[in-house]
């Protein structure tokens, strides 16, 4: 075992919970760890149909970028299977989940891709909101036994690669793209924009 994996398998039961764990922290975890995601989808709805030209461009190119890690996860966890604490009969498991690889974290990965397109676009506060929910649901996970800690550093380090990877496309064609999109959205959503309920 690498010195890189014994720090990670060390770390990771400094952090998942023990057999003393109370119900209702397991219960909360849980809550963390599936359900804040779905924060992500509302907030960049809330970008587009409330936000300016700047906060739906920021939306348009989060939400690229986010794929791209994710397609990139995909890529890794089939080149490189690394397996789940409980696979590996490590610590306690106190949530389901399928016997995949584990590296990197798809939530996390979600969260760091959102977050460091705000960070570099200068929106500071939604970045900070973004990747301080991130740790939490990152704590979570571990926590209950599903990820090891390293899984969320790889997926940060995901999400930092497609950053950089679409920046420069984005400079070249991101306002074209922003622009067809509010074409379309105006069309399709006339009625609600006539009526003040989002923004034009």
């Amino acid at each position: 075992m690498s010195k890189i994996e014994a720090f990670n398998r060390a770390l990771f039961l400094q952090i998942n919970g023990g057999d003393a764990t109370p119900t209702w922290l397991i219960h909360v975890a849980i809550d963390i760890a599936d359900d804040l995601i779905y924060l992500i989808p509302l907030l960049l709805l809330g970008m587009w149909l409330w936000g300016d030209s700047t906060r739906r461009s920021q939306a348009i190119k989060a939400s690229l970028v986010t794929l791209l890690a994710l397609g990139a996860n995909q890529v890794i966890g089939l080149v490189w299977m690394h397996p789940r604490p409980f696979m590996l009969g490590l610590g306690h498991a106190w949530m389901y989940h399928s016997a995949e690889s584990s590296f990197p974290s798809d939530h996390m990965t979600v969260f760091a891709g959102i977050g460091l397109t705000l960070l570099f676009g200068g929106a500071f506060r939604l970045a900070a909101t973004v990747l301080t929910t991130g740790f939490v649901v990152a704590w979570a996970r571990v926590f209950l036994g599903v990820h090891f800690p390293l899984d969320m550093v790889g997926a940060v380090a995901v999400a930092g690669v497609a950053y950089g990877v679409i920046a420069p496309l984005w400079r070249m064609a991101g306002n074209t793209l922003t622009d067809l999109a509010e074409r379309l959205y105006r069309a399709v959503l006339a009625r609600p924009i006539a009526s003040g309920w989002v923004r034009r």
